[in-house]
C-alpha cells in the first residue's frame, strides 16, 4: 500500500450556531488541509498519483473557502465544523478528479482516502472516505 499527501491552506471566518461556548461567536482560523491518496498500484512512471494534479484540485477547493464567512455556505447548515469542512473538501476533490472515487480501492488503484482539516496546530478533524 502506498500513500501520498499534499497540503494547502486557507483563512476563513465562522461561528457554530449549535455550540454553547466561545465558538458560537464569529471568529477565524488559518486552516491547514491535507489530502491523502492511497493505492496498491503505481503507474508506469513509478507514481501512485501525480502530486501536481492533486495539489491543483486541493488548492482550487481551498480557494473557494478562502477569506469567506463559512456560515454563508448552505452546505454547512450554519455549523461549519472542521468535520463538515473536511467532508466538503473531499467531495470537491472527487468532483474534480473522479478517478479518485472510493470505488478505485477495489482495483488497487489510487483513491482519496482521507482529508484532514486543522483549525490550529493541535486541533484536527479527519474525514475518512
Amino acid at each position: 500500500m502506498y500513500e501520498v499527501r499534499v497540503e494547502a491552506d486557507f483563512a476563513a471566518a465562522h461561528f457554530l450556531k449549535d455550540y454553547h461556548g466561545k465558538c458560537e461567536n464569529l471568529h477565524g482560523h488559518n486552516y491547514k488541509v491535507y489530502a491523502h491518496v492511497r493505492g496498491n498500484t503505481l503507474d508506469a512512471g513509478g507514481m501512485l498519483l501525480d502530486f501536481t494534479e492533486l495539489k491543483a484540485s486541493l488548492r482550487k477547493t481551498c480557494a473557494l473557502l478562502d477569506h469567506k464567512n463559512l456560515n454563508d455556505f448552505d452546505y454547512f447548515k450554519q455549523n461549519p465544523s472542521a468535520e463538515r469542512i473536511a467532508t466538503f473538501i473531499a467531495e470537491k476533490i472527487i468532483e474534480d478528479i473522479p478517478a479518485l472515487a472510493k470505488e478505485k480501492k477495489d482495483t488497487g488503484g489510487a483513491y482519496l482516502y482521507a482529508v484532514d482539516v486543522f483549525e490550529t496546530d493541535t486541533s484536527r478533524a479527519r474525514y475518512i472516505l
